[in-house]
């Protein structure tokens, strides 16, 4: 067996494995999500809101984990702003629970917003830049159109090889 094909499939495969795991993750999360609505019916205002603001940011982590997943399972690729996109929800979600449990003094909050601030930076250049927007935008839609033969289902290659065939 040749060994790229191997890393292929064992990449797809653990690919997979992360997909339903995230979205198990997902599932839990959202449970939480609902079973934190009790605190700000039998605690604090404050204490229910804090928590539901900590749920819901994870809850939108871990969507933008799954998006870049399911976008490096279906392209072979990682695409910097899903990244870029996570990594801001998590410095926004650490910032509102150090904000609303006034444990981070200003100094840590105010780096966090200067790392916040730089990879907001760094979304906006990577869509401005983006390798699908400077090959033109005629390439701009073949590219996002284009599917991988290995992701294809066996009845399209037929097809291709079945039209190849008759026009010869």
């Amino acid at each position: 067996m040749d060994s790229i094909k191997l890393f292929k499939k064992v990449t797809d495969a653990i690919s997979t494995i992360f997909l339903y795991i995230l979205l198990l993750a997902l599932i839990v999360g959202m449970a939480k999500t609902l079973l934190d609505i009790r605190f700000i019916i039998f605690e604090s205002l404050e204490s229910g809101f804090n928590h539901m603001v900590t749920s819901v940011l994870t809850v939108f982590i871990v969507i933008d984990l799954f998006k870049a997943f399911v976008e490096y399972h279906e392209n072979d690729r990682i695409k910097l702003t899903d990244i870029t996109d996570a990594t801001i929800f998590i410095v926004l979600r650490e910032i509102a629970v150090g904000l609303y449990s006034k444990e981070f003094g200003y100094q840590f909050i105010l780096s966090l917003a200067t790392l916040l601030l730089v990879l907001s930076i760094m979304r906006v250049l990577a869509v401005k830049y983006s390798p699908a927007k400077t090959q033109g935008s005629g390439a701009n839609t073949a590219v996002q159109s284009e599917v991988q033969p290995s992701k294809q289902g066996i009845s399209n290659i037929l097809d291709k090889y079945k039209a190849a065939s008759e026009s010869n």
